[in-house]
């Protein structure tokens, strides 16, 4: 296992480069429909794979987290992904892939690990309707590979919220709040429902207008129409648009990609960039920094968004 995820940090280098590389898993046949279907998960999220150990039984857990593992001292919840996506299988989860990011530790129960494949961003596809119904919204993106095979990337951000019982309500008394954001509109994209959704009640406590886009790319092509709509008013965009916020990873166009495009053009210029990612290692903080980016926070810390959005919005 420790081969398949050795030499890791070096592919922190795909940054910038609209790439990325994932671990493929299987989590067994789906006894409705016999097929065993395969998932990928980022490895820039994976911290190591390893045999399922024995797990310790918790009391007042959700269905699909089976309980907890002792890693290296730490207490680590550990979630049946067939489980909680639904899969019926006759098999047992013998592979616990350990996912570290946004400061929290998890293992995922998994059938099987794979291998480790490199992408390109513009291959990953929204998911198409029929597919996001099936899944409850747990796929972010897919893609078919050169052999037919169909890959779906999971939403590990929806996982986590709905099996760590985090409360995700945002506490407007905390938020900071000006008359003056009444004015100013900030742009967001995330492929994260559950991101999304966090996004929009923090600037709304906040006061402050958003438009919002589901990935890199259709972000991209929005931001163009403002810009165009700028242009034909015979103004600044700036003056349309204060703020750009976005994640890292997203199918089509990753943020790292859209970061790089946007400040390469003249149009976008004074208009910050805040990178909002789950991703929060020191590393990744430095490749937004070389493409551009104005300023970084962690996912799911909304009081942290607010500080940061309003100290950019008020300094507009």
């Amino acid at each position: 296992m420790s081969d398949l995820l050795k030499k890791i940090d070096a592919r922190t280098k795909l940054a910038g480069t609209n790439k990325l590389e994932i671990l493929l898993f299987t989590l067994g046949v789906d006894a409705r429909t016999g097929r065993r279907e395969n998932f990928g998960i980022n490895v820039f999220k994976v911290r190591e794979v390893m045999r399922t150990p024995e797990i310790t039984q918790a009391p007042d857990m959700p269905p699909s987290v089976e309980g907890m593992v002792s890693l290296r001292g730490a207490l680590v919840p550990v979630i049946d992904l067939a489980k909680y996506a639904g899969i019926k299988t006759g098999s047992k989860p013998e592979i616990m892939i350990v996912s570290e990011y946004n400061g929290q530790t998890q293992g995922f129960l998994v059938e099987a690990v794979d291998t480790i494949l490199r992408l390109d961003w513009s291959l990953m596809r929204v998911p198409p309707d029929m597919l996001t119904v099936q899944m409850g919204g747990l796929v972010t993106a897919v893609t078919e590979l050169d052999n037919g095979k169909l890959v779906m990337m999971l939403d590990v951000e929806k996982v986590l919220a709905e099996t760590t019982q985090t409360d995700q309500a945002i506490d407007v008394g905390a938020v900071v709040r000006h008359q003056k954001f009444g004015d100013m509109m900030v742009f967001f994209a995330d492929d994260s429902v559950v991101a999304r959704k966090q996004i929009e009640m923090t600037l709304d406590a906040m006061g402050v207008r958003h438009q919002q886009s589901i990935n890199g790319k259709r972000a991209w092509d929005e931001l163009q129409r403002i810009a165009k709509s700028a242009e034909i008013r015979g103004i600044h965009v700036r003056e349309m648009l204060q703020l750009i916020l976005t994640d890292v990873e997203m199918p089509e166009m990753d943020g790292y990609m859209l970061t790089r495009m946007i400040k390469s053009d003249p149009r976008f210029a004074g208009i910050p960039i805040l990178m909002h990612s789950s991703l929060s290692g020191n590393s990744n903080q430095k490749l937004g920094q070389s493409v551009g980016v104005d300023g970084y926070v962690p996912k799911f810390e909304p009081h942290k968004l607010s500080e940061l959005v309003a100290q950019h919005l008020l300094n507009a």
